[in-house]
């Protein structure tokens, strides 16, 4: 008689059918051979509950970690940043959300304005009427949480996007796009557009913490009700540490490019007024502090949060800035941390 072996780990408490092997690999950090569907789930249940995993791709990773951390803190759990039983039990209670939706691409996806790569010089840039996405891939990735190589490997290497394409899509649709009112017509389209929640907490105070590479967000009864990675500072531009507040947001701004205020910088280049977009220095939005030249901002490179240095600043992928600026408001207090 063949010895049943017992699965490991707890991912199958979410009703998936993840390997030991597969697990094992997962909790050493390990990447596994192709796109995991189980710790997609995982991350698709997260980015609904406010604890972003940032990019959502299917493989475990430092963001995946820290989102599970944030999600055990609140939760009361042991912060392992594992994928642990009383984790998966308590993640459970979302097992209705599924991993993916097969969706049709509209027209107004479609219809761009897309803008191919961007160049490099600043000047260059600030001629272009948008720094817009480049395809329609990165535009639906960005839509969706994930990259153009995890659309292509979710529909088989047939990623043919285009209006009225059948597509497979990380299920982050969000339960209401009732985005409040008084908010610029513009603005509730780009909210849309990212497919951010109109349901957000309220925001009482938020947390920036160098150490853990985190953005927290507080309710008025201390309660952890969301979590961002996020890229914050530099050796030449360190975090500016200590109590600070949210002055206002500006929403698909234009950048004022100043060459000395960037220590990388060019001496030869020209201050510049780059035009508004996704792929603009500070992407969607920009929620600025009682800290002159510092701010909360999007970036048009989703996947380097958390890996890459910033100008000081606090860097978010477009879609959690743009949540993040649902939660707060001016006089939200914001403490920056090491």
């Amino acid at each position: 008689m063949t010895k049943r072996i017992p699965r490991l780990g707890a991912v199958a408490l979410i009703g998936l059918a993840m390997s030991a092997p597969a697990i094992a690999a997962a909790q050493k950090g390990a990447p596994p051979a192709a796109l995991s569907m189980d710790i997609m789930h995982i991350q698709v249940i997260l980015d609904h509950l406010g604890f972003s995993p940032g990019v959502i791709d299917g493989k475990p990773g430092q963001s995946l970690k820290l989102a599970l951390r944030g999600f055990q803190s609140a939760r009361g759990l042991s912060e392992t940043g594992d994928m642990d039983r009383p984790t998966m039990a308590a993640l459970a209670n979302w097992r209705s959300i599924r991993p993916l939706r097969t969706l049709v691409v509209t027209q107004a996806d479609a219809a761009g304005p897309f803008v191919g790569p961007l160049p490099d010089d600043m000047a260059e840039q600030a001629k272009l009427p948008t720094l817009g996405y480049a395809d329609l891939s990165e535009k639906l990735a960005e839509k969706f949480h994930t990259t153009p190589a995890t659309l292509a490997a979710l529909n088989g290497g047939r990623f043919r996007p285009a209006a009225g394409a059948k597509l497979r899509f990380p299920n982050v649709l969000p339960q209401s796009r009732s985005y409040p009112e008084k908010l610029d017509a513009n603005w509730r389209q780009t909210l849309s557009d990212l497919n951010v929640d109109a349901r957000s907490p309220v925001a009482a105070r938020i947390v920036v913490d160098k150490s853990e590479g985190a953005l927290k967000v507080y309710d008025e009864d201390d309660r952890l009700v969301a979590q961002f990675p996020a890229t914050m500072g530099s050796e030449h531009d360190p975090l500016p540490l200590g109590g600070w507040t949210i002055k206002g947001a500006a929403y698909n701004p234009p950048f004022h490019y100043n060459p000395a205020l960037f220590w990388d910088a060019d001496s030869n280049e020209g201050k510049a007024r780059l035009p508004p977009g996704p792929n603009g220095p500070v992407g969607v939005v920009w929620l600025d502090i009682s800290k002159e030249h510092y701010g909360i901002h999007g970036t048009p490179n989703p996947e380097k949060i958390g890996r890459t240095e910033s100008h000081g600043c606090i860097r978010l992928t477009n879609w959690d800035a743009a949540r993040l600026s649902l939660m707060v408001k001016p006089g939200t207090p914001a403490l920056f941390r090491e």
